[in-house]
């Protein structure tokens, strides 16, 4: 029995630079930053944080799901994954309980941190005003399964579903869960990605102590550096990435429009450190061969990296000597590479999801959208990032990386179809 493809239907995003994706599109292909002075939640200034700049994600707007009442209730990391969800399954032309068998269509979708908005506000209710004034809603609220369980609902998907938790490469293996649910004959859909709404005061003060923010506070603009030889940290944002997965043939059969294809993944631990990668790059190199492997390509049929690409000083050294020992020194400078996080800030949890999306629009634009920001390229990052300014060119098959706090590597290789 041949193995069974899996192809994209679907794409839905939330960020700071757009949450349709023709808005994205186009700010990403123009290099324009969605990072500015934080102003959405509190005021920076006032709580006194060393960084106060990041990625906020313009208001939701328009009918993307049926209970209006529990809208109002919900942590803003469910409501971007629901909307991202809705605008994703629209795309793919899928209705709830419509057109599919409820027992094949699964969710699972990937967070970092999860309902901690949610966790923060039933904690300052029962400090000023008892134990009474906790919600009802505060326990399901912060959960990081409760995404997958409410796109399930909405949709009358019946199939796996779950969440997946592993910090910055939550969004990636979540991907690739979906594509070997498929592949194993456990689903003919699986909606997948992550959402993530981390900006508080305690989650940008805790990466402050931790010194892993930049602190550009006079420029936010141009904070987001990766691969420059000045980047001083990561930049914090919000957002959603969902990707529609459904089996090649049933895919065909109910006439979808079929973006690309998803055909390999791969997943390491460096099991070296709390938050620093692996010097080297060994495990995230192995990461991408393994998604190489899964793919059943060689090496040299990779053209184009979507980059975890952080901007931090370690990180960015690392994820390129990744690439180098993963495809071959050689071929790796013959190729293209990118971070959409120059312009979208790192939403944690999210980012694979959101920077899935992105390779896919790359794929079908012909485009590459360019690393902004790159002003003194490190010598130590040596690979052709797309220095500010967009390039056509065509992309046969891609990788994308994310890597997360506790040592986790996950790589998904994508297929252009056109």
């Amino acid at each position: 029995m041949s193995e069974r493809r899996v192809v994209i239907t679907g794409l839905g995003v939330v960020s700071s630079i757009g949450n349709d994706i023709n808005t994205f599109w186009n700010n990403l292909v123009n290099g324009v930053s969605g990072i500015k002075t934080f102003s959405k939640y509190f005021d920076p200034e006032k709580e006194g944080l060393t960084t106060k700049f990041g990625g906020e994600a313009p208001e939701l707007e328009g009918d993307y799901y049926s209970d209006k009442k529990m809208l109002r209730r919900l942590d803003p990391f469910i409501n971007f994954a629901l909307y991202a969800a809705y605008n994703a399954l629209t795309q793919a032309g899928i209705k709830p309980r419509e057109g599919f068998e409820s027992s094949r269509a699964g969710v699972v979708l990937g967070s970092g941190i999860g309902g901690i908005n949610t966790l923060l506000s039933n904690h300052n209710a029962i400090l000023n005003d008892g134990p009474s004034r906790v919600s009802p809603f505060f326990v399901p609220m912060q959960i990081i399964n409760m995404s997958s369980g409410m796109i399930a609902m909405e949709y009358g998907m019946q199939g796996p579903n779950y969440g997946v938790v592993t910090a910055c490469a939550s969004s990636n293996h979540s991907i690739g869960i979906g594509l070997n649910h498929i592949r194993n004959n456990e689903a003919d859909i699986m909606i997948v990605g992550g959402s993530e709404s981390t900006l508080n005061p305690l989650t940008v003060a805790g990466f402050n102590s931790a010194r892993a923010l930049s602190t550009r506070n006079d420029d936010p603009v141009r904070a987001c550096r990766p691969f420059d030889k000045d980047r001083d940290g990561f930049v914090m944002a919000e957002g959603a990435g969902v990707l529609v997965l459904e089996e090649y043939e049933h895919a065909k059969k109910r006439g979808a429009n079929i973006l690309a294809e998803v055909c390999g993944f791969g997943f390491t631990a460096d099991a070296n450190h709390i938050t620093a990668p692996l010097e080297d790059g060994a495990m995230g190199a192995r990461a991408i061969k393994l998604a190489i492997e899964s793919a059943k390509i060689k090496p040299e049929q990779i053209n184009y990296v979507n980059t975890h690409g952080t901007s931090t000083p370690v990180g960015d050294v690392a994820e390129t000597k990744a690439i180098k020992l993963a495809l071959g020194e050689a071929h790796a400078k013959t190729i293209k590479i990118n971070s959409t996080k120059s312009m979208v800030g790192h939403t944690l949890g999210a980012a694979g999801g959101i920077e899935a999306v992105a390779t896919v629009l790359q794929m079908l634009n012909s485009k590459l959208h360019p690393t902004i920001n790159v002003e003194n390229q490190d010598p130590d990052c040596d690979l052709d990032v797309v220095p500010n300014k967009a390039v056509d060119y065509n992309i046969g098959y891609a990788v994308s990386n994310s890597l997360g706090f506790g040592g986790h590597n996950a790589s998904i290789v994508f297929k252009n179809l056109k």
